[in-house]
């Protein structure tokens, strides 16, 4: 049971980090082509995958992370399952807004692009808070990784 609970841990945690690298990576390149078109589409397919991907594996990784913690015999009171615990905190908290953000952001760039408007200023506000929390979170998963990896006491 342990090691298929690992599995699932670990293949959720890459999805997880992988499809947050991602979609930042074509939200952001999106952005600079400064084409409300090719915004409108990205945006689209970021907030699609970031339900999907990012969301699923998000409820999943606490629960798999505390099951294993149980399988294993660790204690809770770690100082690396605390850390961890904190850094998911950390990102999560950082991602719910940028979800709100992102929905916001594709919804002026798709009004934007039926009424053939420039993007409203809000959106470029928006779009900067947006990149900002990126940061934190992606800084926090990384540290969570190293955490889940090494296990230093």
């Amino acid at each position: 049971m342990y090691l298929f609970i690992k599995f699932i841990h670990i293949l959720s945690s890459t999805i997880l980090f992988g499809t947050g690298i991602g979609t930042a990576a074509v939200m952001v390149y999106a952005h600079r082509t400064r084409n409300i078109a090719t915004i409108a589409a990205v945006a689209e397919y970021v907030v699609l995958a970031d339900w999907i991907f990012t969301g699923t594996t998000g409820f999943l990784q606490p629960i798999t992370g505390f099951w294993l913690v149980y399988l294993a015999g660790f204690s809770m009171t770690s100082f690396w399952i605390y850390a961890s615990i904190i850094g998911y905190l950390i990102a999560a908290c950082c991602w719910f807004p940028v979800v709100y953000l992102q929905i916001k952001m594709r919804d002026f760039a798709v009004t934007a692009h039926k009424n053939k408007t420039e993007l409203p200023t809000i959106y470029f506000r928006y779009y900067k808070y947006w990149f900002i929390l990126g940061w934190p979170a992606f800084v926090s998963l990384v540290i969570v990784f190293y955490l889940m990896t090494n296990k230093p006491g």
